[in-house]
């Protein structure tokens, strides 16, 4: 079977080969039109559908061209749909000239499960993130996935897409509860059905012993969700907090003041010289010394950072040049806050991602596909940008910030008591 594009004048090919649920992940279809957009043509040499929810499928396929640069560009595009080539070899490797200056040709991970082949086995990448490149030691066959901050002069690179593979995440043929929204962002879907099904979701990943991380931004206080977010926190549905100086700043003023950017939340009302809060609330952290010791000596008695402290749950604060302050426990490096991050991304299955497009797009390119994605923001555009960062797993809920905390913690709270 192939495309109605006659294949007579078609010399160049390259057998690709497929595996899993490429039909009920839409895989295979994807696989076939790109060859098709791309100029090519197609034979389907091989195509087992499995029979049972649980049995995956096999294609080989083979993709012609008339021209053979073309034919790389295509071969090229379906590597990233999962597809690999069939006889491939070993992964090839080149030296870095310099420290972090990158070969020419070089691989370019995606955040999928990825495997590398060295001296005739495959081998998984470990904490795969998109962007990055892979880094190759023979001898030992240790894979490394390297941001270029951190490759140094000798290291040795994968080049190319030879002997590299890659697996896209799959939909199983069961609706699954991150199929409710159909990967959409709309402001008009049913706010109060999703949040619960997401609350569902948190409590079967912690059921199962995962983690979920928040990353978010000040919106959360200004918006008046700051205790909703705190008992999250205190009730464990929150294992790591991802944030900046603002959130945290703004957290410790309300807690200190009862102000957020000088707007006392309870009333409403502007506080004569509350412009000053957050920057009295950050003196008051540097006089402590950390956000741990201000706990410690009794002047943090509540808020989101407080329960964090209480609750050992780890928290990166990474900083902006529009930071005032900032507050001690803020990463003003760029680089050395990326790593903090990574350090925790391995432990993480699921992420809130609330008011906050910058630290989001930041935390969104260290997670692997795998990760379960939520994010929400006010602003479709936002919720859009954050989706686009390359992982089938997000959902998109625009909302309030002030609205979805709330409406979270009170379906979380249901699950519970209904649970015991």
């Amino acid at each position: 079977m192939g495309s109605e594009v006659t294949t007579l004048y078609m010399i160049y090919s390259h057998d690709v080969e497929l595996d899993g649920h490429i039909v009920d992940s839409g895989i295979m279809e994807h696989v076939l039109d790109t060859i098709l957009d791309m100029g090519g043509d197609f034979e389907i040499l091989t195509f087992d559908i499995g029979k049972l929810k649980t049995d995956t499928s096999y294609a080989k396929i083979k993709v012609l061209t008339d021209d053979a640069e073309k034919l790389e560009r295509i071969t090229s595009q379906l590597h990233r749909r999962g597809a690999r080539l069939v006889d491939i070899d070993d992964a090839i490797l080149k030296p870095a000239s310099a420290d972090k200056v990158v070969p020419h040709g070089f691989y370019s991970t995606t955040n999928y499960s990825t495997e590398v082949r060295v001296r005739g086995e495959w081998h998984e990448v470990p904490n795969i993130e998109m962007d990055c490149l892979i880094m190759v030691r023979p001898e030992t066959k240790t894979i490394q996935c390297l941001p270029i901050s951190h490759l140094k002069a000798g290291d040795l690179v994968v080049i190319g897409e030879q002997g590299v593979q890659v697996r896209p995440p799959e939909r199983a043929r069961e609706s699954g509860i991150f199929e409710f929204m159909g990967g959409q962002v709309s402001s008009e879907r049913p706010t109060r059905t999703t949040i619960r099904k997401i609350a569902e979701e948190m409590c079967e990943v912690q059921r199962r012993g995962g983690k979920i991380a928040l990353v978010g931004g000040p919106a959360i206080i200004h918006t008046g969700a700051s205790d909703d977010l705190a008992g999250m926190i205190r009730d464990g549905h929150i294992n790591l907090l991802f944030a900046g100086n603002a959130l945290a700043t703004h957290d410790i003023e309300y807690s200190l003041f009862g102000t957020s950017l000088g707007m006392d939340l309870k009333t409403g009302q502007l506080i004569s010289a509350g412009h000053k809060h957050h920057l009295y609330a950050i003196s008051e952290i540097i006089r402590a010394g950390s956000i741990r010791e201000a706990v410690e000596k009794g002047i943090l008695t509540s808020g989101i950072m407080y329960e964090c402290v209480k609750h050992n749950v780890p928290y990166v604060l990474a900083g902006s040049i529009r930071d005032d302050g900032p507050l001690p426990d803020v990463i003003t490096d760029s680089v050395a806050a990326q790593d903090a991050m990574r350090a925790y991304v391995p432990g993480i299955d699921m992420v809130l991602m609330v008011a906050t497009m910058l630290h989001s797009v930041a935390v969104g390119n260290c997670l692997p596909a795998r990760v379960r994605t939520i994010c929400v923001d006010i602003n479709p555009s936002t919720v859009t940008k954050l989706m686009d960062r390359g992982t089938m797993q997000a959902t998109g809920v625009v909302s309030d910030a002030g609205t979805f905390i709330p409406m979270l913690a009170e379906e979380l709270s249901q699950l519970r008591r209904s649970t015991g």
